[in-house]
């Protein structure tokens, strides 16, 4: 405990000098106040004051782009007559594309890591530091797509910027790790309670998501974060900003049929989504183009998409609160359908169209060049197979179905089939709509589609390829624990190398004054030919046999070589399989590293463990 507050002091004197050398040009006079806090408050004291700071600045920054995106959308979709209306979705959603691709390419220098994945990849890949770049790209970028109409949400980009914001914080103030991760989840916690105005969704997604394979005892931050930003989401944005619905109808225990098949309804759907967003990925990627034609071919689809069908156009929760109000109508009337008569059928009709075109409208809009998140588009979805399941009931003879309940939780199961989070989607829509009274029908729904969407892949498809690669952590805690080791960190590359022409004895000088115990054989171009240990040159060493023995004789085939790219977590089960402790590593042209110890790894897995306990 000395040794930890004499280096916290240290750092104090050290950013002091600095803030007397260089004055508010280098060091800002509150960081100086927050500094000394540091060192007199006690960690936990600490910890719950970068709370409400990092809540509050992450809320701010929800607050500031919903703000932003609301009036770009209340202008073009009610200050507009229909004729022009046109003009818009035609040009708007593919200018957003595309100026956000040439944001990225020429501010951000091409940098467009962006969605849940990336806050994922830098708490396991890259001890949690967040770029400081992004505490304000994702506001820009998400801003200018989403805001020109992209069909994508905001939520995910608020996420990556409290996230940011929590890292730098605590970057800043030279936090340990796990007080580095909790920020980040802290930041992006607020981030998410700001946007639906839902603090208790806001923790349900920091520890169903962020904080998979992260084993924490201290909460309260993440708990202040989310009413900190929650209150500034209140307090700040208007009501027709805010992700709330107020109309819906009390929960009859009878109506329970109608939420196990819409169940089962939003699973298939979310399994629907992301198979289409999987494969407009990789066709988005397979295109001979260059990033910003990819943009302008991706903004082309999306504006003839809105064109054709308005209700995807931007976010969709205007859409979405317009079915709990019973506004449909006023909905087929901003589109082409209007010049058809409007009975039931043609809603139908219109409904199943948008929602079969509202994935491939979300995987163009992000995975051409946009920036945004999956949050809004699966609620939309959600909502939209809700009220269409309603009106189809109706049609068939159930007069009595709760539609605007169908609507609520039909949200919550397209959002937990998509999004793998179940509890994040049954609370937000609790909260969102003062539903507790739903939790029932929400936790049908939502389970169902969650057991649906796992049964087909037990890992988000978004983050499958990273979870494969060992690059985000799964709640296997080992295997998490091994991929946050690297590989290079364990290559031995002083080990002691011999040329297969050269003579025995000269095997025998590295014996002597070496401190191996295996070597391996090379050739002149440094290729690996085999290996010897001393086990195999012991016989050799006090007879007259080397007279007659040569290296290449002596040497063997190693088992199995191990690869630089190789994760720990396949060298030791490389090491099991051969049951020896040395293996020699060789680049793509065989050519020899060095070796890797099994004892080594083992001896880091160990020391990680100590330090992810305490």
């Amino acid at each position: 405990m000395k040794i930890h507050n004499k280096k916290k002091f240290l750092s104090f004197l050290k950013f002091k000098r600095d803030f007397q050398k260089y004055g508010l040009e280098k060091a800002r006079s509150y960081e100086l106040i927050l500094h000394w806090l540091n060192n007199r408050l006690s960690r936990n004291q600490f910890l719950v004051l970068s709370g409400i700071i990092v809540g509050c600045s992450a809320g701010l920054a929800g607050v500031i782009l919903k703000t932003l995106v609301h009036n770009i959308h209340h202008f073009i979709t009610t200050k507009v007559h229909f004729e022009y209306q046109i003009l818009f979705y035609i040009i708007f959603p593919f200018l957003g594309i595309v100026l956000t691709t040439s944001i990225v390419l020429t501010i951000f220098k091409g940098q467009d890591r962006k969605g849940i994945g990336a806050i994922l990849y830098e708490i396991a890949q890259n001890s949690s530091i967040v770029s400081s770049v992004k505490m304000y790209s994702q506001i820009v970028q998400s801003a200018v797509t989403v805001g020109l109409g992209g069909s994508a949400g905001l939520e995910s980009p608020i996420a990556v910027t409290g996230a940011a914001i929590g890292s730098n914080f605590a970057q800043t103030y030279r936090l340990s790790y796990k007080e580095r991760t909790l920020l980040l989840a802290a930041g992006a916690t607020a981030g998410i309670a700001s946007a639906f105005n839902a603090p208790i969704a806001g923790i349900m997604f920091a520890f169903e998501i962020l904080l998979t394979g992260v084993v924490f005892t201290d909460f309260i931050p993440l708990v202040v974060a989310a009413v900190c930003g929650s209150l500034l989401s209140r307090i700040l944005l208007q009501e027709d900003v805010l992700f709330r619905f107020h109309a819906r109808e009390d929960f009859n225990y009878k109506n329970v049929p109608y939420y196990l098949i819409l169940g089962i309804v939003t699973g298939l759907y979310a399994r629907y989504f992301l198979v289409i967003s999987q494969k407009v990925e990789h066709f988005i990627k397979g295109l001979n183009m260059s990033r910003l034609r990819k943009a302008m071919f991706g903004g082309a689809v999306l504006s003839l998409l809105c064109v054709l069908f308005p209700p995807l156009f931007g976010e969709g929760y205007d859409t979405v609160k317009a079915f709990t109000n019973g506004d449909t109508h006023n909905i087929i009337e901003n589109s082409f359908f209007r010049y058809f008569e409007i009975k039931e059928i043609t809603i139908i009709i219109f409904l199943i169209f948008v929602l079969l075109l509202k994935a491939f409208a979300t995987s163009f809009t992000i995975f051409s060049g946009g920036n945004g998140g999956n949050f809004a588009p699966s609620l939309f979805a959600g909502g939209t197979v809700g009220y269409l399941f309603a009106i189809v009931c109706q049609q068939i003879g159930f007069t009595e179905v709760p539609v605007t309940n169908l609507v609520l939780v039909g949200m919550a199961g397209a959002m937990s089939g998509v999004m793998y989070a179940p509890l994040t989607a049954i609370f937000l829509i609790a909260e969102s709509s003062f539903g507790y009274d739903l939790f029932i029908p929400l936790m049908i729904v939502s389970i169902i589609s969650y057991l649906i969407a796992k049964w087909f892949s037990p890992i988000s498809p978004e983050l499958k390829f990273l979870a494969d690669q060992g690059k985000i952590f799964t709640n296997k805690h080992d295997e998490n624990l091994l991929f946050s080791l690297k590989t290079e960190d364990f290559i031995d590359k002083y080990s002691q190398a011999v040329n297969e022409n050269a003579p025995i004895t000269e095997l025998f000088e590295l014996v002597k004054n070496g401190d191996k115990n295996i070597f391996a054989v090379i050739d002149d171009y440094k290729t690996l030919r085999g290996i010897l240990t001393l086990d195999d040159i012991r016989p050799y060493l006090f007879t007259n046999d080397e007279i007659y023995a040569t290296i290449i004789q002596i040497m063997k085939a190693p088992p199995a070589v191990i690869r630089p790219e190789n994760q720990p977590l396949e060298i030791l089960q490389t090491f099991d399989d051969t049951g020896v402790w040395n293996l020699p590593v060789v680049d793509g042209n065989n050519k020899f590293i060095g070796f890797i110890s099994k004892s080594t790894i083992l001896m880091s897995y160990r020391q990680l463990l100590k330090e992810y306990s305490e």
